[in-house]
């Protein structure tokens, strides 16, 4: 074939010369530079590879982390994972060989990846996002993704997501706010953690995160500035309480001093065993909240922060009762809690304290109580594991009026088609929208990019430390900083932006 051939069987000419003109338009300096680009956008993008490996979270256990390839370039995204807490949500694939990270291993996953999904997706048009997530369900053909797994599927999800964004030459959080229908320019108000307790951390304390919320910020990074500073006064509070080895720190970063012991100690001289410790139950639960009150204090925002707490009550429910102190070491007995006696709590808590959201108050199958608590309105009440991301029990909730917020886990959904699906549910609900890190987290940055192009108007990534955290936070001061005059902080419109 002759070089003329050529140029006329691709119409090189043609697409040359209109490059050229173009760059004569545009007066470019560098028009070698200008032309490549030129060319390279004229050629169709599609997903020419996809390539999977294992990595470990930030809890040092194995996830996903998958490569995909177009024209475009190489774009790479990773499967968070948690704790998991029910038969609601897709499943994580993991390989079960005990002489491998304890059977954690996610090796199966990866190679369905690679042998599978790989070859059902490789010449797709990026920027078709349902159709690449709904080609994946159709291959996995299972209602909770337990074929290839909900991990396998996510991670190559959000890369897509990236790659349909490089594609169309827009931020990631544009690219999402375009496929939700949604705007791209509000910025979320961070639920930081500030102590963590629960499953998250080795102390005393049952109920699993004390969060603060800047509202009072105008910009977002001013409410990081707020964070950062009462997470460290936070801990000079609790170092001078506690002593250091009360500065140490759940799985997401917030401080977990021993609180309980401290009570303990105080109260030791009672007669009665049992006197004291329902009564240092009832401080210790209270304490934690002081404690951040102190620190809040110490930095002046006290008009500008509210309280934010995440229960986790089906983490101590034991049949309908609710023992605070399941994880008191030397407690003398049981001390049970009813849903009414819960309620209570709740109530004075929200009285004595800026307390302003409660997530799963109660346990995830005790809807007679968290409809109850809901009806009262005296706070935002989040459904976390009473949801599971679960589009039909979120019907039902909505339905029943059970709750009024939605914490978004994408890993429990396995797509981001389906993540924006139940996020356009809950905002027509009018509930507020939490989109929420796990326990195992690592530094793909995509939930801040989800909470903006989304405009769910809440994103809680754990404390203001920790790179894996930190990721999330950071890239939206990014965010921020990009979108300059026209990007608007939520602050104290968080319910509702």
């Amino acid at each position: 074939m002759s070089v003329q051939d050529y140029l006329d069987k691709h119409t090189l000419s043609r697409k040359i010369e209109d490059a050229v003109n173009a760059a004569v338009r545009a007066k470019t300096p560098d028009p070698v530079l200008f032309i490549s680009n030129h060319m390279r956008k004229a050629v169709p993008s599609v997903i020419t590879k996809v390539k999977a490996r294992q990595i470990l979270d930030s809890r040092g256990i194995p996830t996903v982390e998958v490569d995909l390839y177009t024209n475009k370039g190489m774009f790479r995204a990773s499967a968070p994972s948690g704790a998991p807490s029910g038969m609601y949500e897709a499943i994580e694939l993991r390989d079960g060989y005990k002489s491998r990270y304890l059977g954690n291993g996610v090796s199966k996953a990866v190679r369905n990846i690679n042998e599978k999904i790989s070859e059902a997706i490789v010449g797709m048009d990026p920027i078709l996002q349902n159709q690449i997530d709904q080609s994946m369900i159709d291959l996995d053909k299972t209602e909770k993704k337990g074929e290839l797994g909900a991990n396998a599927i996510l991670a190559v999800s959000i890369a897509a997501c990236r790659a349909g964004a490089a594609e169309k030459e827009v931020p990631l959080y544009k690219h999402i706010a375009e496929l939700s229908g949604r705007g791209s320019n509000v910025l979320p108000v961070p639920a930081f953690t500030l102590i963590s307790g629960g499953k998250h951390a080795g102390n005393n304390l049952a109920i699993q995160e004390i969060m603060i919320l800047p509202v009072g910020a105008q910009r977002f990074e001013e409410a990081m500035q707020m964070g950062s500073e009462t997470y460290h006064h936070l801990k000079a509070v609790i170092a001078e309480k506690y002593g250091a080895h009360g500065c140490n720190v759940g799985e997401d970063g917030g401080l977990a001093p021993d609180i309980t012991r401290q009570y303990n100690a105080i109260f030791h001289s009672f007669k009665y065993s049992i006197i004291n410790f329902v009564f240092s139950t009832f401080c210790s639960f209270k304490e934690g909240l002081d404690l951040v009150m102190e620190a809040i204090g110490r930095t002046g925002y006290i008009d500008k922060v509210k309280i934010a707490l995440d229960i986790a009550a089906t983490d101590f429910c034991i049949g309908s009762k609710y023992d605070l102190d399941i994880k008191s070491p030397r407690r003398p007995g049981q001390n049970f809690k009813s849903g009414e006696d819960m309620i209570e709590i709740y109530k004075e808590l929200c009285r004595d304290y800026p307390v302003v959201s409660i997530e799963d108050p109660f346990d995830k199958e005790d809807w007679e109580q968290v409809k109850k608590f809901s009806a009262l309105g005296i706070c935002q009440v989040v459904g976390d594991e009473l949801l599971m991301s679960n589009p039909k029990r979120i019907e039902r909730a909505i339905q029943e009026n059970a709750c009024n917020a939605l914490v978004l886990k994408v890993n429990q959904l396995g797509t981001v088609t389906e993540a924006i699906e139940v996020v356009k549910t809950a905002k027509d609900a009018n509930w507020g929208v939490v989109i929420s890190q796990r326990s195992g987290e690592t530094d793909d940055s995509f939930l801040a990019d989800l909470s903006v192009g989304l405009a769910t108007g809440q994103i809680k990534s754990g404390a203001p430390c920790r790179g894996e955290r930190l990721a999330k936070y950071n890239q939206l001061i990014r965010i921020e900083e990009e979108i300059g005059d026209e990007a608007r902080y939520v602050g104290d419109h968080w319910r509702h932006s």
